[in-house]
């Protein structure tokens, strides 16, 4: 076995969507190489600079920022910001001397990735969803290596660059299926009852909000039981809204930090499309309902969520129909456990189960470190 010290820097940021699978090939590549060093670059002021931290990893903030779509001032500093942090980011490699750069996305990864291929340094691209972000659409140009989470990706990318590997997902979620009679104390659910997990995004998702709190009576007189991430700006207003029903199956929380266990108990799942969250639906073969977001570049949340509708892996109901469909559809679903039972099958089929290890050992092969 080679001890060499292998150094890595990682980014991805501004989302979970981002953050998370970084945070999964950190780990990977600590459990294939121990003595290993990685550094996390995000961007100053965004959810990064939090977790990844929490997660047990160093990380150095540069103050970079998105392109915003209505003109504000913001985009007049803008070419500052590229330009201060390009000068951070060869800072920051300059003194790390990284073997490998790897990139997940999110507006840090552009000045650390460009930073480092101008210097020779090998960089890995990993991007999440069916729709390429710009980002690294950008970056892939100079990449050495770009891992991918679905087929057709080389209308975005040079095909002999492109591997397909999926997302890789939080590691806690593993064994999900065998965690259900902890889940349901954990949260304190009737075991009688089914059981519907709302989730947003890291952000909430004001439309899902509003749109099962319009159906709280359906699902009270139903007797479903949810569980709720609202997303911090939407606590409050959903708190209010619930506490003076008289089921009380209603469990709403800011921010869920037991996904695992939320996971576990759900009969079905309501979620935003983001890449992150429809490969954690097919890594645990659930059933769900996607809406998704139309706030994003590209509108690639539709496109995510039309990848699995496709295949008849989930049910999609448009942000524009939440409002009036949602909570019918959720009822149906609810009552159809053969249709249940069909969306499993194919979201598991469509799972990719070792995406962070298959990364990690690229980043080996590019850092030519031999196990």
């Amino acid at each position: 076995m080679s001890f060499q010290t292998l150094k890595v820097i990682l980014s991805g940021g501004g989302t979970g969507g981002h953050i998370f699978p970084a945070v999964a090939i950190a780990n990977e590549i600590k459990n294939l190489v121990p003595h290993s060093d990685i550094l996390f670059v995000g961007a100053l002021g965004r959810m990064e600079m939090e977790k990844v931290p929490a997660s047990g990893y160093k990380i150095i903030g540069i103050p970079i920022a998105g392109l915003q779509r209505r003109l504000t001032f913001s985009n007049f500093k803008l070419p500052f910001l590229i330009f201060r942090s390009l000068v951070m980011t060869r800072e920051i490699i300059k003194n790390f001397k990284p073997d490998v750069v790897v990139g997940t996305g999110g507006y840090a990864s552009g000045p650390l990735i460009k930073s480092a291929t101008a210097k020779g340094i090998p960089a890995l691209l990993q991007e999440q969803n069916s729709y390429a972000g710009i980002t690294n659409k950008i970056l892939s140009k100079k990449a050495a290596r770009i891992c991918v989470a679905y087929e057709g990706m080389e209308k975005f990318f040079p095909k002999d660059k492109l591997l397909i590997t999926g997302n890789p997902v939080r590691q806690d979620l593993n064994e999900v299926k065998h965690k259900r009679e902890e889940a349901l104390s954990y949260f304190k659910l009737d075991p009688s009852r089914k059981t519907v997990l709302i989730i947003g995004g890291s952000g909430g998702a004001r439309t899902i909000n509003e749109s099962i709190g319009e159906g709280l009576e359906k699902f009270e007189a139903n007797q479903v039981q949810l569980i709720w991430q609202t997303g911090k700006n939407y606590y409050q207003s959903t708190l209010d809204k619930t506490k003076n029903l008289k089921d009380g199956h209603f469990h709403v929380f800011e921010f869920i930090s037991r996904m695992d266990l939320a996971y576990a108990a759900a009969d079905i799942v309501i979620s935003r499309a983001g890449a992150s969250s429809v490969s954690e639906l097919c890594n645990l073969g659930m059933a769900c309902i996607l809406v998704p977001s139309p706030n994003v570049a590209e509108d690639h949340q539709t496109k995510n969520a039309m990848a699995l509708v496709n295949k008849k892996a989930a049910i999609i109901v448009s942000d524009a129909e939440s409002r009036t469909m949602l909570a019918n559809r959720t009822l149906d679903l609810l009552s159809n456990e053969r249709e249940q039972a069909m969306l499993k099958n194919n979201s598991s089929a469509m799972a990719h189960h070792n995406s962070a290890n298959l990364i990690a050992r690229e980043v080996l092969k590019l850092a030519k470190y031999t196990l």
